[in-house]
């Protein structure tokens, strides 16, 4: 049995915890004087952003892809934080059936073989781009969704195979996050307010790659760990088999409004439209009313202003050269091609060669 450093302190897995989020929870769990658990393939190590400070470790880490955990790996944890995954639309278009396998299939064991092990939380992050192509009107955790990517697809079906899975001795939670921004020690340059800082420090202009016209919710990358932590923590009662819009009704913005906020943000920056730009069917504009009820103690504390202002700061301090901005180090789809590339990961997505556990 794991020893604990508290009476409130918990054995909790995360999966990804080498990833976008991850880099941002398991220091804020372990901080709270939880032992962690890490579950993690380590491909994305590489996207670290340079600095001489070590990333936070967890207590426990397994090098693992998650299609291939079972029971006996969750032995003695109260809770499982599921992260990892393939990590947006492009990733996800890459093989619409791997996508569906790894972040439908694969999450819906990893919930089942929880429950088996006696995990008594599952937190699942999901996403609102379930929701698909809602048009301008506002949805909510009662509107059906209507995903139009196979990224989406496979989180709603995940979606669906956990909730069934609930009980008295299980209790899952899923959370549908607006779309991720902000920095992270596990930087990444394809999530679309990032994307749009990147290019305006490398050239003076906000890009817009689309018509603009879509909705699109966001939320800060640290907001989204303070979100699963208050799901740990919250009464059972209050989050059993509950499924939770999480971001802010404040930063629903329209893809064009989004381009103005980064380059007002940015000194000097304008916004320019990228020539030919087609339309996207991703456009959802999402209520956050619920969260504030299922998970009072849950407040973001990030604005599109600020965080884009802060993660210029950090960027510029950083002294990334600009290739990075668009290139593998960054952007998950171009890593994972440049990495099967070289033949450290084979054509179902998995690492090459996996360490043993340590």
């Amino acid at each position: 049995m794991v020893a604990l450093s508290g009476p409130d302190a918990m054995r909790i897995c995360v999966t990804g915890h080498r990833g976008y989020v991850g880099a941002i929870l398991l220091p804020l769990l372990q901080r709270r004087g939880h032992w962690v658990l890490g579950i993690d393939t380590g491909l994305f190590a590489e996207c670290a952003v340079p600095g001489p400070s070590p990333s936070p470790q967890p207590d426990r880490s397994l090098c693992r892809d998650i299609r291939d955990v079972g029971a006996a790996d969750l032995e003695d944890i109260d809770a499982v934080v599921h992260l990892a995954g393939l990590s947006n639309d492009p990733l996800g278009d890459l093989d619409p059936a791997l996508t569906a396998g790894i972040n439908g299939d694969a999450a819906a064991a990893l919930a089942a073989a929880a429950r088996r092990a006696g995990v008594g939380r599952f937190v699942f992050a999901s996403t609102c781009s379930v929701y698909g192509a809602a048009g301008d009107d506002v949805v909510n955790e009662a509107t059906p969704p209507r995903p139009v990517t196979p990224y989406a697809a496979a989180k709603l079906a995940a979606e669906t195979a956990i909730l069934q899975l609930a009980a008295d001795a299980f209790t899952p939670i899923l959370l549908r996050f607006a779309t991720a921004y902000g920095y992270s020690p596990m930087l990444r340059f394809d999530l679309v307010a990032n994307n749009m800082t990147a290019h305006a420090i490398a050239s003076g202009r906000v890009l817009l790659k689309s018509t603009g016209t879509q909705w699109r919710p966001l939320i800060h990358v640290a907001d989204m760990a303070d979100a699963l932590v208050a799901a740990l923590d919250a009464p059972r009662q209050a989050v059993h088999a509950q499924t939770v819009n999480v971001g802010s009704d404040d930063d629903n913005v329209r893809i064009a409004d989004l381009a103005e906020l980064v380059a007002a943000a940015i000194p000097g920056a304008g916004v320019e439209r990228m020539t030919g730009a087609e339309p996207d069917r991703r456009s959802y504009r999402v209520s956050f009313a619920r969260v504030a009820q299922i998970l009072p103690d849950f407040r973001p504390c990030w604005t599109i202003a600020k965080g884009v202002a802060d993660l210029h700061g950090r960027i510029v301090g950083l002294g990334l050269p600009t290739c990075d901005f668009e290139g593998a180090r960054f952007n998950r789809l171009p890593h994972l091609l440049r990495q099967r590339a070289a033949g450290r990961v084979t054509g179902d997505l998995r690492p090459a060669s996996t360490a043993r556990p340590t």
